[in-house]
């Protein structure tokens, strides 16, 4: 996807998360992130926004932590919000396409990575902020859908964090039913091996709508509204292993 594509819908995602977490009040559960009420959704989504802005704006090319500062009060958190995602997207917007910043996933380009991840980062936590709100989620193109599962599969679970190993050698596939987009995982006691296409046997294969996948596979939805072909032992093993 390009990257003006992406930060639109980083712009867009925002607002659909600020306006959900004002509609739920930033005292309501999250059910999607059981430890967290929507201050703690927003304290973090906030602080991420701003670290991704600095790198960008900042040409920082070695890694710094989120800046430790006290989001503000309740009643303050929502515009606070809204204040910090504005920025990221000012930035990212008028971003030198060569900028030279520190990233943690191979990318075209440094603005392609930040670009990326932080619609993904906004995109998934919209879901959350919908979640405490109650009712329907927003949907997700299938493209846009598509790129966060290939980003979570051969970006994320190609680092050595990834606890998604097996003790002997396995195949997991990953199927969209509406966007024609295939990943093949290779499991075993090294951090999984992820190949775009569907040739060969696999011992397990989850399949649906690229919208559906996106959010199981980063467990905002259960794996059970997935179809599931083969050994069960591994939808298991992502149940439990796979959160990023």
């Amino acid at each position: 996807m390009e990257n003006a594509e992406l930060i639109e819908i980083v712009d867009r995602e925002g607002r659909l998360l600020a306006d959900a977490a004002a509609e739920a009040g930033v005292d309501a559960p999250v059910p999607t992130c059981p430890d967290w009420r929507v201050r703690d959704l927003l304290s973090h989504i906030g602080r991420v926004h701003g670290w991704a802005a600095r790198f960008v704006a900042e040409g920082l090319t070695e890694p710094v932590r989120p800046t430790v500062e006290g989001a503000p009060d309740d009643a303050e958190l929502v515009s606070w919000y809204r204040e910090v995602h504005g920025r990221l997207v000012d930035v990212l917007t008028h971003a030198d396409p060569e900028v030279k910043c520190f990233t943690f996933l191979p990318s075209e380009s440094p603005l392609a990575f930040w670009v990326r991840r932080q619609a993904h980062e906004t995109a998934i936590h919209r879901i959350d902020a919908e979640s405490a709100r109650g009712g329907g989620f927003s949907p997700f193109t299938p493209e846009f859908a598509a790129d966060g599962v290939d980003e979570l599969l051969a970006g994320f679970h190609s680092l050595d964090r990834s606890r998604v190993r097996t003790d002997t050698p396995r195949t997991l596939r990953v199927r969209t039913t509406d966007q024609g987009a295939v990943w093949t995982m290779r499991l075993s006691q090294d951090a999984p091996r992820t190949e775009r296409h569907g040739e060969g046997a696999a011992d397990c294969e989850f399949s649906g709508p690229a919208g559906d996948l996106y959010l199981a596979l980063w467990n905002r939805l259960p794996i059970s509204a997935l179809t599931t072909e083969g050994d069960e032992k591994l939808a298991e093993l992502w149940r439990e292993h796979s959160g990023i």
